[in-house]
């Protein structure tokens, strides 16, 4: 197997960043709308809470196909297929006539949408050993507010014009975007010469030889699983007892947004302190998030009073779960430089499994418990999280390289 040599050519970080952006968002449109959808199909909230599910199950499967084709194809082109293609999944979504076929095409949207993540491995890649954090952390920004801006365009959108058109916005932007990722972007080949069923035989000898992939893994998912508690069912809260529709639930991706900005000050603190302290930390934000929600339903006393007081959770709340990603991503990104995309594709498809998990859970605790059940459940997550963490492998820290297992083995077995 050839190695290529050849340096990665330089492409703006921030350019990184809004591809992430744009890629991510169309698997989030949903979240707030989904009351919206409830009454244009006449459906339950159990029931429509399954199409924020589909999108996160059909992100697992896509970043499990689609993201190995990262180290195997030249990336320029495929990341421009994939754009175009999700500007069609995007349209079919819009013109669903029922909610089965709406559920459907969410798992479509979200296997596209993982072009996402044959962009992120491109960051470490454009600078020093020692910047990776700070690199991670800027692209990790756009994504992060992609994530969850894509909540206030689709509420405020949906507010004035429905539901629909917000995805049909969607798809113009992400058509509108292949010419510009031709523009922007040079020619990015493989670095190595491998097939694509090596690079799908690899992923699981990269997952076996690897503790420290497997930590990240199992911690990001559980995390992740957390986080989604709160954004898919804060629709049905907001209707519930107030009769807010998606605008209101959408503007809380703003507020989200300012928990986001702390990516990368997360990476510059892995660089100076280690991933596993910043993981902590986020953690501590987590559990601290979710106390903060289930008290503010407990003691309610006021409209005015409990929006504050889910205003400081999202807070809190994506401050801790940014400062997790961050420093997992920053920590696997430098175990084996050459199976980036890999790597990536391992721990991506066990966190967004972990976002699916977590949003079919907090659907069924919300229709049994409503929203104590759903602090309740996340709360697990987190603690399940923190005794992983715990128990994990010390020592690994400030961003130091693993050789554990050389790379011609990884691509043999």
């Amino acid at each position: 197997m050839k190695v290529s040599s050849k340096p990665t050519p330089r492409t703006p970080l921030p350019f990184l960043g809004l591809a992430c952006a744009v890629g991510v968002s169309t698997i989030y449109y949903n979240q707030p709308l989904l009351a919206s959808m409830s009454h244009t199909y006449n459906a339950t909230s159990g029931h429509t809470g399954f199409v924020a599910v589909a999108t996160q199950v059909g992100y697992a499967v896509g970043l499990l196909l689609f993201v190995p084709l990262g180290d195997v194809l030249e990336r320029r082109s495929l990341m421009m297929r994939m754009y175009a293609a999700v500007a069609v999944g995007l349209l079919l979504v819009a013109m669903a006539p029922t909610l089965a076929w709406l559920i459907a095409g969410s798992v479509l949207i979200g296997m596209l949408a993982s072009v996402t993540h044959i962009v992120l491995p491109i960051a470490p890649d454009l600078v020093s050993h020692e910047q990776r954090g700070r690199a991670i952390g800027i692209v990790m920004t756009g994504l992060l507010l992609g994530i969850l801006l894509a909540r206030t365009f689709a509420g405020w959108v949906s507010h004035i014009h429905g539901w629909r058109y917000v995805f049909v916005v969607a798809a113009v932007l992400n058509a509108s975007f292949v010419p510009l990722l031709r523009r922007v972007m040079p020619r990015l080949p493989p670095k190595q010469n491998l097939r694509y069923s090596d690079a799908m035989r690899s992923l699981w000898t990269l997952f076996r030889s690897q503790p420290l992939l497997r930590e990240s893994s199992i911690l990001g998912a559980l995390v992740f699983a957390s986080f989604s508690c709160f954004w898919t069912t804060l629709a049905f809260l907001l209707d519930h007892h107030y009769g807010m529709g998606a605008g209101v639930a959408g503007t809380f991706g703003i507020v989200g947004a300012a928990g986001a900005l702390v990516a990368p000050i997360a990476g510059r603190l892995a660089d100076k302190f280690g991933s596993r302290w910043v993981i902590s930390v986020g953690m501590a934000f987590l559990a601290a998030s979710y106390l903060i929600l289930w008290g503010g339903e407990i003691l309610w006393v006021s409209t005015a009073g409990h929006m504050a007081v889910l205003v400081l959770g999202v807070i809190v709340l994506d401050i801790g779960a940014q400062m997790c990603q961050v420093a997992n991503q920053t920590r696997i990104f430098g175990l084996v430089p050459s199976a980036r995309s890999r790597i990536n594709t391992v721990y991506m498809t066990v966190y967004f499994t972990g976002a699916a998990v977590g949003s079919a859970l907090a659907t069924t605790a919300w229709v049994h418990w409503k929203w104590n059940g759903v602090c309740i459940l996340a709360l697990g997550f987190i603690a399940l999280a923190a005794l992983r963490h715990a128990t994990g492998r010390r020592g690994i820290d400030r961003g130091q390289h693993l050789h554990a297992t050389r790379e011609d083995e990884l691509m043999e077995a």
